[in-house]
């Protein structure tokens, strides 16, 4: 989209340019996790408050099991426990992260990159560990309509069979053989070259395979989550359900968009909010909610009040706050009234709110050489800031995006 496009740029309930400066900055802070997973010291972990006595998420409390999306790596595990205490104590049992898309041996699950996420995970029981998967490399390449659909074709035929045996076998391997796969998401839209559109057929035959093969490898206890964006986007994500047979939980990603769209039409718009909690209750599956947040509304207590309360009401299996900024509340200064709610309704289960911790924010920096699909995601290089302070060490990462306007 060039500078000259209008802003508001609508595939039904969807903005495309939106959602490709949400995934830009989500990709900026995945690649800041591999800084941290590689730099000097990472910052201590913290203590998360006490377990709601082992109870199912539904007995234990009003809410669902909740996370929040914190960081790519490494970090993103240590600040689930600092989101907890700044929550009062509570505990968020799920931990959501990213596989790069990039090329088949990162979604194959490379060496030493999810280590620290089933380190995690194993050590509680009642934890959930959810993992994006990409469906196909090159998934934020603008690969076009006519070379997708051709590889949704040879993916239909079995031909990336062996990368997803592999990344269950390194899964069951790490000891996490129940991992949520949140795979092929946001299938109905235009930005990733999983997408569903150019050939929804092939598309279901192919989740089918991937499906189809993960089961099939010994010791796997895996749940598939299929998650469209909410509204219609490029084409309705009914469309594209695989079957019941091959999903577990059905999802949506849902943001606080388009401007001006209040929660009451994000509930009744077509393919919307009550569509998802109608479809999932007839093909008898749970819902969750793996990202959501604010955005082309900016600041919007009301929709994070309503978004929580309707979670609340339709219990999803589990939702994570995609926490970073323009979405997030926590390790966003933009939206502190929206902060308030999410802390307000979501504290005070273990003890009082404990004063809010936040990450530091960069000053200086000096570039750091990531490799070329590190900056490619980025539209440019990092920088590196170390801070020699009375606390010792902390290293910080600051983004420096030139933005990549497609036409």
């Amino acid at each position: 989209m060039g500078p000259h496009a209008p802003q508001r740029l609508r595939c039904g309930g969807r903005l495309q340019r939106g959602k490709r400066l949400r995934r830009s900055r989500r990709l900026a802070f995945i690649a800041a996790g591999i800084v941290s997973s590689v730099a000097l010291a990472s910052l201590p972990g913290h203590t998360v408050g006490a377990v709601r006595d082992g109870e199912p998420p539904e007995a234990a409390a009003p809410a669902p099991a909740f996370g929040a999306y914190l960081h790519y790596g490494p970090r993103g595990v240590e600040r689930i426990g600092e989101l907890g205490e700044w929550l009062g104590g509570a505990e968020l049992r799920v931990g959501h992260t990213y596989l790069p898309g990039d090329r088949w041996s990162n979604i194959e699950g490379a060496p030493d990159f999810l280590e620290s996420w089933a380190e995690w995970r194993r050590a509680k029981d009642d934890r959930l560990f959810v993992l994006n998967v990409p469906m196909l490399e090159r998934n934020e390449e603008g690969v076009d309509d006519g070379e997708v659909a051709r590889l949704l074709e040879r993916g239909a035929a079995g031909g990336f069979d062996g990368h997803y045996r592999a990344l269950a076998e390194r899964l069951v391997g790490l000891g996490v053989p129940d991992t949520v796969v949140v795979l092929g998401w946001e299938m109905n839209g235009t930005t990733y070259t999983h997408r569903c559109g150019p050939d929804p057929e092939s598309w279901k035959k192919y989740w089918n395979r991937i499906v189809t093969t993960m089961r099939s490898v010994p010791g796997q206890k895996f749940r598939f989550d299929f998650t469209p964006s909410r509204g219609r986007d490029a084409v309705p994500w009914t469309e594209c359900y695989p079957g019941d047979d091959v999903v577990d939980i059905i999802g949506m990603d849902s943001y606080d968009q388009p401007r001006g769209m209040s929660f009451d039409e994000q509930i009744k718009e077509p393919y919307g909010l009550q569509e998802h909690v109608d479809f999932a209750a007839a093909h008898k599956k749970p819902i969750s909610f793996p990202e959501w947040g604010l955005f082309r509304n900016g600041d919007n207590e009301e929709y994070m009040r309503r978004m929580l309360n309707w979670m609340d009401e339709k219990k999803p299996l589990y939702n994570t706050l995609t926490d970073y900024c323009p979405h997030g509340v926590w390790q966003c200064r933009d939206n502190p009234e929206a902060a308030r709610v999410y802390r307000e309704l979501l504290s005070g289960r273990d003890g009082a709110p404990t004063t809010p911790t936040r990450p530091g924010e960069p000053t200086a920096c000096s570039p750091v050489g990531l490799g070329d699909w590190v900056e490619y995601w980025l539209g440019g290089k990092l920088c590196l800031r170390f801070d020699w302070a009375q606390e010792g060490v902390k290293e910080q990462v600051k983004e420096r995006e030139k933005g990549r306007e497609k036409s």
